[in-house]
């Protein structure tokens, strides 16, 4: 079966918490399967490596994920309108992919998680979207056909998924960012099928 890849980085667990429903809209495609993965943190200290394999959560993303995958969703938590470190630093690593055009002509989207409900989160949508259109994605976000775009009171975008996950990353994805997030998966695996 396809897979659409999604990585992502989560520091508190909003992110995967999205990635999860973001997973479940995907395999809603028939024929379409989610790969989760994630990416390390970054430090300023460079003298100690991450572990190899995660503690727990997703395991890190490899370069055959990219090479293998049928659609790309990217996600990470807002950092001042912009994605997080960690995601950025993976995606300026992939020139090689970008060379051999690995990407090209592949549905991608975004989504993300932000504290505060104008916390940056189409901006940070945005920064996401760039990089996937250098490398040559078919970007995709949720279109107003989805009802719910106009009546949430938390996250949700044209731009992608989002959640507003509180100053103490306590509130979870309430049902409006849940399906929303899922139409997002369910877009990106159907546009994948197609395009496959």
């Amino acid at each position: 079966m396809p897979d659409v890849l999604i990585v992502y980085y989560s520091r508190n667990g909003a992110v995967a918490r999205l990635a999860r429903q973001v997973a479940r809209g995907v395999e809603e495609v028939a024929g379409m399967q989610a790969r989760l993965r994630t990416v390390p943190p970054v430090a300023a200290v460079t003298t100690t490596a991450s572990p190899p394999v995660p503690d727990d959560g997703a395991p890190y993303v490899e370069s055959r994920d990219l090479q293998e995958c049928a659609g790309l969703l990217i996600g990470s938590p807002t950092r001042f309108g912009n994605m997080a470190a960690p995601l950025k630093h993976w995606i300026d690593g992939l020139g090689g992919d970008w060379a051999s055009g690995t990407l090209v002509g592949k549905p991608a989207g975004a989504f993300t998680s932000s504290s505060t409900m104008h916390g940056g989160q189409e901006s940070t949508l945005i920064s996401m979207m760039l990089p996937l259109l250098h490398h040559g994605c078919v970007v995709a976000g949720i279109p107003y056909t989805e009802p719910r775009l106009s009546t949430t009171r938390t996250g949700g975008t044209p731009y992608g998924a989002s959640h507003v996950a509180g100053v103490r990353d306590d509130q979870p994805v309430d049902e409006d960012e849940a399906h929303l997030a899922r139409a997002l998966g369910r877009r990106i695996g159907t546009l994948a099928a197609k395009l496959a």
